[in-house]
């Protein structure tokens, strides 16, 4: 029997009302997962009237969602999304690039897809 890896690790960075979000995604995204993470989230910008978030995504070990957990990222996008400014997805599967379109529809900031770490941070940091 082998061992399934999935979740997200994310890392909260706050100077004022500017918020640096770090997710990393791996494997195939549980409702679990969202149930983990959205309260962390929903905590960190609670605490600040009017913040404005950058995201860095990194989805080079993401193999996808269960349809709940699409559903729970479906609503914490439209939960949260008038407070990203920029979200930067790296990733290196062609899905990825159309969910990142698909995202930007959801999202007042801006959202692009790219195949570097390097490139996605020069970009949220213009």
């Amino acid at each position: 029997m082998s061992l399934v890896r999935h979740g997200l690790s994310i890392g909260i960075e706050r100077s004022g009302a500017n918020f640096f979000l770090s997710l990393k995604a791996v494997g195939k995204l549980t409702h679990e997962d969202y149930e983990t993470i959205t309260p962390m989230i929903d905590s960190a910008l609670s605490a600040v009237k009017e913040p404005q978030v950058k995201a860095l995504i990194d989805g080079t070990e993401m193999e996808g969602w269960e349809l709940r957990a699409a559903w729970d990222d479906f609503k914490l996008g439209l939960k949260h999304g008038n407070e990203f400014v920029k979200i930067a997805i790296y990733g290196n599967k062609n899905w990825q690039e159309i969910t990142a379109k698909i995202g930007a529809w959801f999202i007042s900031g801006e959202v692009k897809y790219f195949e570097s770490k390097e490139n996605a941070l020069t970009w949220l940091n213009e």
